[in-house]
């Protein structure tokens, strides 16, 4: 299948209203039918200013770089971005291509597994 990967970087202590921004966006996404989405904390990263943020052993919750992403296709990608403009959010994300689907086992080799 041909569809879009979506990544929204944003920062582990920001948020939207009183909710962890990254934490909003997976529920936003999924209010609205999304099917799937995760969210990756980094170990360093910088943005557009250039100031380095790291996490540090006795930091809870800091500033290092959260990326969210979901993997959709043309139209659900259209709607989320335009829903998220409605909501007057502001965040950087990327718009790729993407070729997916799911690997699944055939019966025989199920059966296989299952009997030696």
């Amino acid at each position: 299948m041909k569809g879009v990967h979506l990544r929204f970087y944003t920062y582990e202590n920001r948020k939207h209203g009183s909710v962890l921004m990254h934490e909003w966006l997976l529920e936003f996404a999924k209010a609205r039918g999304i099917h799937g989405g995760s969210a990756f904390r980094a170990i360093a990263g910088f943005g557009r200013h250039g100031k380095l943020h790291e996490q540090h052993f006795f930091e809870l919750a800091g500033d290092v770089p959260v990326l969210v992403e979901f993997i959709l296709g043309e139209a659900e990608a259209d709607a989320l971005l335009a829903a998220l403009v409605a909501e007057n959010v502001q965040l950087f994300y990327a718009r790729l291509q993407a070729e997916f689907d799911v690997i699944e086992p055939s019966p025989q080799a199920a059966t296989a597994r299952t009997h030696p």
